[in-house]
């Protein structure tokens, strides 16, 4: 993207909709997104902060006047500076607070809507962190109310870790800030200057409560937290005309302030996932937001758990479909008819291959793997189509070739030329003769026996009538060369039989081969998808601890006690997780074997094997 579209916005009607070119644009993009939205309060420099992560001077408007510039959310998608084969999607908001807006909710859909949907929230103000600040923070009390992570909520628990599990990791972006980084003579740095501005006070009264309610939900809701501090880019006269300061004319430590910002995101940002680590790629990130946009338009809170449900059911319809598109198109590009078995088998592994990198990227959730399912039973449909018009032009080939060849003995047959002493030898020798210059001309051709076999069983007959006419043989000698007849037939039987043996030999190598793509790559993605939520849980664990810690350090031991059942809980979780990752894996093994069975037979007698060695790989 040139420059920045406008992702979502409000419609003719004042309600918040996603814009169909930027979800068009998220559409085509395949690869793990990585998304960084900035919030803040209006006219505070969020627009010119993400212009420097696109590594641009200008791209998101910036304004000059006291009026919030930018509506609604607006996306500049990027190639990722350091990690290859990533998206970065940056994501600049509507300013909060804005006096002439007057829609105190639209600004609380913005913020909830940058933290459903970005990896890294950048939390953007101006001087210090101090109460005030806080509090124009108050959005963040709100998250509860506005977000949930289950359809159902569980009685009173505290649902801080499964916010944590999904919610971005956070990082507060102070401007203009004039201050020296020291506490108690002591220099400190802009983290624990951070921390330092969300310790508890002791005490219940209402307004401690209100005091400590937006520090308790910045510590229970994001469990990693980073804190940056800028001083101001330029002087007075220059800061309304940014884009056109060149970096001479900024302020050094602001330059490097940036460079260790836009490392720092560059460096820790992870892609965007959901529950259970299931990473998204663009086009997820664009259902997502629409699922999200169309919860809050028709009143209801956003819910993760059915916003996954409602995003399994339109990516792996896309996924099945998008995988079906890209094997067709790879095969009926390669296909020249007729073809050996094997080079049809091998355009067919390699489509199959393309067409379940794109599935198991696009795909999201398919958690019983019904829609990969589907797609290896559609590809097998469209392979046995396949070798089905492999064969008929095969055989079309074969019978032509047959014709030629055998067009002179036909018409020697025809005129009588064999009903004459010494013509069953000529027959003979001919037939055999033929039957050779047919096999060099179709040896390449899988059905060429079969072929040559029916044509031989035709003229069995007429041979033997040939025979019986001749009268230079002596009954012995046509007796034997009955008994050679039958044995020619057999033999070509044989053959026949052992090539169409081959063929099934082929077939089942194919449903074996196209069994273990798919289960390899799916329990790829799995052990993958394990991995991510097992990280989540150890960062949630880290973050609960550091949280006991800190309240036990401020004087709120019965709230840390509180925290131990969770703690313990999450670490009897981290501690399941390999039995629970091999009974997973071997559900999985097991119901989609059983599954494809029913399309590919010659799965059966493999299977345990297969599933035993892959066990010893991932497990």
């Amino acid at each position: 993207m040139e420059k920045p579209v406008c992702l979502i916005c409000n419609d003719s009607e004042g309600q918040l909709c996603v814009v169909k070119e930027a979800k068009e644009i998220l559409d085509g993009i395949t690869q793990p997104v990585i998304v960084v939205s900035v919030v803040g309060l209006y006219r505070t420099g969020k627009s010119y902060l993400m212009n420097r992560l696109a590594g641009k001077q200008t791209g998101f408007d910036l304004g000059s006047t006291i009026e919030s510039k930018t509506k609604g959310i607006w996306m500049w998608c990027i190639p990722h500076p350091i990690k290859t084969g990533h998206t970065l999607v940056l994501l600049d908001t509507e300013g909060l607070g804005d006096v002439h807006k007057g829609d105190e909710k639209h600004d609380t859909w913005i913020f909830c809507l940058a933290v459903l949907l970005s990896s890294t929230l950048v939390y953007n103000s101006l001087g210090v962190i101090d109460n005030n600040a806080l509090e124009k923070l108050h959005y963040v009390t709100e998250l509860t109310e506005n977000i949930r992570v289950k359809a159902q909520r569980s009685g009173d628990n505290d649902d801080s870790a499964e916010f944590m599990r999904v919610f971005p990791s956070f990082i507060w972006t102070v401007r203009d800030f004039t201050l020296e980084l020291k506490k108690n003579d002591k220099a400190i740095t802009a983290d624990e200057y951070l921390e330092g501005a969300l310790e508890l006070k002791t005490g219940s009264s209402s307004l401690i409560e209100k005091f400590n309610l937006p520090r308790r939900c910045l510590r229970g809701f994001f469990a990693k937290r980073r804190c940056f501090v800028f001083p101001r880019p330029a002087g007075d006269d220059d800061l309304a005309r940014l884009e056109e300061l060149s970096e001479t004319d900024l302020d050094k430590r602001f330059l490097q302030r940036a460079k260790e910002f836009c490392s720092y995101v560059f460096g820790s940002a992870k892609p965007k996932t959901l529950t259970g680590g299931r990473m998204l790629i663009g086009s997820a990130l664009g259902s997502l937001a629409e699922v999200y946009v169309e919860a809050i338009r028709s009143g209801q809170v956003p819910c993760l758990e059915n916003a996954v449900e409602s995003l399994a059911k339109i990516q792996n319809e896309r996924a099945v479909e998008q995988g079906l598109q890209v094997y067709q198109s790879k095969v009926y590009e390669s296909v020249c008819f007729p073809l050996d078995p094997s080079e049809l088998s091998d355009i067919h592994r390699k489509a199959e291959t393309a067409a379940i990198d794109i599935f198991i990227s696009t795909s999201f959730n398919d958690a019983e793997q019904k829609a990969q399912l589907r797609l290896m039973e559609k590809i097998q449909n469209v392979y046995q189509e396949l070798c089905g018009l492999n064969n008929e032009e095969c055989l079309k080939v074969c019978k032509l070739e047959l014709t030629r060849v055998f067009t002179p003995l036909e018409e020697a047959m025809n005129d009588g030329s064999f009903m004459c002493p010494g013509g069953y030898r000529e027959y003979h020798y001919q037939l055999q003769s033929l039957s050779n210059e047919y096999r060099a001309c179709t040896h390449k051709q899988l059905m060429s026996e079969e072929v040559l076999s029916r044509y031989l069983k035709e003229k069995d007959r007429f041979g033997k009538n040939i025979l019986l006419a001749d009268q230079c043989l002596t009954e012995a000698e046509q007796e034997k060369e009955v008994e050679r007849l039958q044995k020619e037939v057999l033999e070509q039987e044989n053959k026949s039989l052992e090539q169409m043996s081959k063929i099934k030999e082929q077939a089942f190598q194919d449903q074996q081969r196209t069994y273990e793509q798919h289960i390899t790559q799916l329990m790829e993605r799995m052990e993958k998808e394990m991995q991510r939520s097992r990280e989540d849980n150890e960062r949630v664990l880290e973050a609960k601890l550091r949280e006991q810690k800190a309240l036990l350090d401020e004087g709120f031991e019965e709230r840390a006690e509180l925290m131990n059942k969770e703690i313990q809980s999450l670490k009897g979780e981290i501690k399941n997780e390999d039995e629970s990752k091999r009974s997973t894996l071997s559900k999985v093994v097991d119901g989609v074997g059983t599954a494809a069975t029913l399309f590919l037979p010659g799965i059966i007698p493999k299977l345990a094997g297969f599933a035993a060695s892959l066990f010893s790989q991932f497990l």
